[in-house]
């Protein structure tokens, strides 16, 4: 113990010495270059350990990804051969896919449509808290919370799980949700949406009340009313923020890996690429595959980065 508390004074002792260098040194910068001068002892740091933690550590992965199961040998593309030639790495594909299609559509518009329902009414606070609330919940813990809600237990037992006690007491047969491919992935995808909804509902709602009073008298003056109105006036307005929710959503969906790896391991047919990233590189002794799902990870989720990066240029 008393090691670690001298390692960790020795360590911000450091910190000190290292800020204290480099406002010494830019506030000594004078001249024509001064400004650019301060401005590398500011940044340089941080691009520095940026390079070393990500990209260097990037770089190792794509070429570990070109040599073989274990990472190591000749260069070969027999890694990504094996990602679309074997049936359980195709299927953590498709599933990843089904993640990304339907996660950010359902919560995007069950929290627009929460957001529009509760707008301006004397609940709206608390109706918008309860919504929230799950935000606050890491995904370990929310999948710990829906097993339970999910639990299995023979139809003449007593139910630990929500779900089939319901079904119980409307008559029907209890049922396996987790183990029943393929309405297990549906299952586990309801705990992500469950999350997701209440960060939709809460960037919606602030757009929808940014909208100027003005616009939306003129829409109702010209008779627009109902859906005329959402579709003309709400939506236009709110653009921007669909686009910046929707891509946030589906990039937490194409990286999925909590939920999964709590609630089934990835059995059952539930597996997706970020699980069998994890399997490859740390259970089963196979770096060089898991290098290889990283780097498609990593392909998958640049477009949609990409694109969000520009949309939000346009507005700015």
């Amino acid at each position: 113990m008393a090691d670690k508390f001298l390692q960790l004074i020795l360590a911000i002792v450091a910190l000190v010495v290292v800020v204290a260098l480099l406002l010494g040194a830019a506030s000594l910068a004078r001249g024509r270059y001064g400004d650019r001068v301060r401005a590398i002892f500011f940044v340089g740091p941080t691009v520095l350990l940026v390079a070393i933690g990500l990209v260097w550590p990037t770089i190792l992965t794509i070429e570990k990804s070109f040599r073989g199961l274990a990472g190591v040998g000749s260069f070969s593309f027999s890694n990504y051969v094996q990602i679309f030639s074997r049936e359980d790495l195709r299927t953590s594909i498709v599933n990843t896919a089904v993640w990304v299609l339907l996660v950010p559509v359902l919560a995007i518009s069950i929290g627009l449509l929460y957001a529009i329902i509760v707008d301006r009414t004397p609940v709206e606070a608390v109706a918008k808290t309860l919504i929230f609330l799950p935000m606050a919940i890491s995904m370990v813990g929310a999948s710990v919370i829906w097993k339970f809600v999910y639990e299995y237990k023979p139809t003449q037992a007593p139910q630990i799980g929500l779900l089939n006690q319901v079904l119980k007491s409307f008559g029907f047969e209890t049922r396996q949700f987790l183990i029943t491919g393929p309405w297990n992935n549906l299952f586990l995808i309801v705990v992500m949406i469950w999350i997701q909804a209440g960060f939709a509902m809460t960037v919606l709602s602030a757009a929808i009340k940014a909208i100027p009073d003005e616009i939306i008298e003129a829409a109702k003056i010209d008779g627009a009313t109902g859906w005329s109105l959402f579709r003309f006036i709400t939506l236009p307005s709110i653009r921007n923020s669909l686009i910046m929710v929707l891509t946030t959503i589906a990039i937490a969906a194409l990286k999925i890996f909590d939920i999964v790896r709590t609630m089934t391991g990835g059995n059952f047919g539930t597996s997706v690429v970020a699980n069998d990233f994890y399997s490859s590189s740390f259970t089963q002794n196979q770096p060089g595959l898991g290098s290889a799902l990283a780097v498609l990870l990593f392909i998958l989720v640049s477009p949609i980065i990409v694109y969000n990066v520009r949309q939000l240029r346009k507005v700015s």
